[in-house]
C-alpha cells in the first residue's frame, strides 16, 4: 500500500516495488541493494538540488521535500540515503567552479560525509594540511567524494573569528584520500551504511575548503541561499513523516488481521482501531500543515533569496510539531503489534527499527518531547 495522503506520482508504483523488494536484503547487506542504487542512479536522485545545467534534477525545495518523503515511505534507508546525499551533493552551490567541476563530472557523484568539526586543517603553502576522524557519513561505502568540517589553524593554535569561537571549514576529500571504518552497527538504519571516515596529514589545496553559508554561495538558484539548519531540518522531517506513515500502513493490515485471528471483543477491537484513527488523523494533520508553511516560506523568499526570521522560525515548529507526533503515532500503536512486530525479520519491526534509529540524530534531540 501506497499512502494517498504522499503522492504516489513522485514514485511510481514499480520503483516503490524495487525499494520494498530489497529492504530486508539490503539490511542483512547492511548497504543499499545494487537494485536500490540501480534505481537511485537511475532517477537521478542523488542529485535532486543540482542545477540542470550540472547534469542534476534543479527541483525546488518543497517538491524534494515531498519526494524524500515519498522515498522514505517506500524504505527509511532508502529515503534517508538520498536526502543525506543529495543533501551532500547540495554542497555544489558553494564549491570552488573548478573542484565542482571535477567531483561532479561522475555521472554517479554521490557526496557523504559529517557535520562534526572533528578534524583539523593546518593553514599551509597553498592549501590546508588535514588530519581528522569523522562518523555517521551516510552512504560511505559507494560515495565518490566526502565532505567533512574542520578547525583551521594556523602555527598549532585554532585561527578565532571575531566573537572568540575557532573558525571552521569545510572541505571535500577524494574517495581514495580517505579511510572507511566499518563501525556502523546499530539497531536500525543499517542499509544506510553511516559509516566513519578519516584522513591523516592529507594536503588539499585551498580551493577545496568551501564555506556553506549564503555569503559564499556561488550558484544563482534560490536553494542555496536557503538557510542550511531550516534546509536540514525540513528535508529530515519529511524522512520522519515517510517512516510514519509507512508504520501506521503495516500496523493497519496487521490489526485487522490480529483482530479476525484473534476474535477480539467489540470493545477492544475499536480501542486499537481507533487509535490507529487518531494517530493518522494527528500525522495528516501536521503534515498538511507542514507543508503549507513549507510552501508558503519559500514562494515568500525565493524570488528576493532572502527569508525572514519569523517566516524561518515558523517553519522549525511545524518540523517540530510533525516529528513530535511522528515520534507520538510510531510509539502508541506499537503495543497493539503483537509479538510479529519484535520478530526482526518482520518488515514492521524493521521500519519501528528504522525510525527510532533516525530519530536519534541530533537536529529534533530538544524542543520535540
Amino acid at each position: 500500500m501506497f499512502t494517498g495522503k504522499i503522492s504516489s506520482q513522485l514514485v511510481a508504483a514499480g520503483s516503490v516495488d524495487t525499494i520494498r523488494r530489497y529492504a530486508a536484503a539490503a539490511e542483512q547487506l547492511g548497504q543499499l541493494h545494487p537494485q536500490q542504487l540501480k534505481l537511485i542512479f537511475e532517477q537521478n536522485w542523488f542529485n535532486l538540488f543540482v542545477p540542470r545545467s550540472m547534469g542534476g534534477l534543479e527541483l525546488q525545495l518543497p517538491e524534494a521535500v515531498r519526494l524524500q518523503e515519498a522515498l522514505a515511505l517506500a524504505d527509511g534507508s532508502v529515503g534517508w540515503t538520498v536526502t543525506l546525499c543529495s543533501g551532500a551533493n547540495w554542497f555544489i552551490g558553494f564549491l570552488d567552479k573548478q573542484a565542482a567541476s571535477s567531483f561532479f563530472s561522475d555521472k554517479q557523484v554521490c557526496l557523504a560525509g559529517s557535520g562534526a568539526a572533528s578534524g583539523k586543517a593546518a593553514v599551509a603553502e597553498n592549501g590546508y594540511l588535514i588530519n581528522g576522524h569523522w562518523k555517521y557519513a551516510t552512504g560511505a561505502p559507494y560515495a565518490t567524494a566526502f565532505t567533512a568540517n574542520c578547525v583551521i589553524e594556523k602555527n598549532g593554535a585554532p585561527v578565532l573569528k571575531e566573537d572568540g569561537s575557532p573558525l571552521t571549514g569545510s572541505f571535500i576529500f577524494k574517495k581514495e584520500e580517505v579511510t572507511l571504518h566499518n563501525d556502523w552497527n546499530t539497531t536500525g538504519m543499517k542499509a544506510t551504511a553511516s559509516q566513519a571516515f578519516s584522513v591523516e596529514a592529507l594536503a588539499v589545496p585551498g580551493e577545496r575548503c568551501f564555506i556553506i553559508d549564503r555569503e559564499y554561495a556561488l550558484l544563482p538558484d534560490p536553494v542555496f541561499y536557503f538557510p542550511f539548519l531550516s534546509f536540514a531540518e525540513v528535508t529530515l522531517t519529511a524522512n520522519y513523516s515517510g517512516m510514519a506513515f509507512h508504520f501506521t500502513d503495516l500496523c493497519k493490515a496487521l490489526f485487522e488481521d490480529r483482530i479476525k485471528r484473534h476474535g477480539y471483543n467489540i470493545t477492544e477491537a475499536c480501542e486499537m482501531l481507533e487509535t490507529l484513527a487518531r494517530s493518522k488523523s494527528r500525522l495528516e494533520d501536521a503534515r498538511q500543515v507542514f507543508y503549507e508553511v513549507l510552501e508558503k516560506t519559500w514562494a515568500n523568499g525565493c524570488g528576493e533569496k532572502q527569508w525572514s526570521a519569523s517566516s524561518v522560525n515558523s517553519l522549525g515548529e511545524a518540523c517540530r510539531s510533525l516529528v513530535k507526533l511522528s515520534r507520538r503515532a510510531v510509539d502508541e500503536l506499537y503495543p497493539y503489534c503483537g509479538m510479529a512486530a519484535s520478530d526482526q525479520n518482520s518488515e514492521i519491526n524493521r521500519v519501528w527499527r528504522d525510525f527510532h534509529t533516525a530519530s536519534l540524530h541530533g537536529i529534533f534531540t530538544f524542543g520535540c518531547g
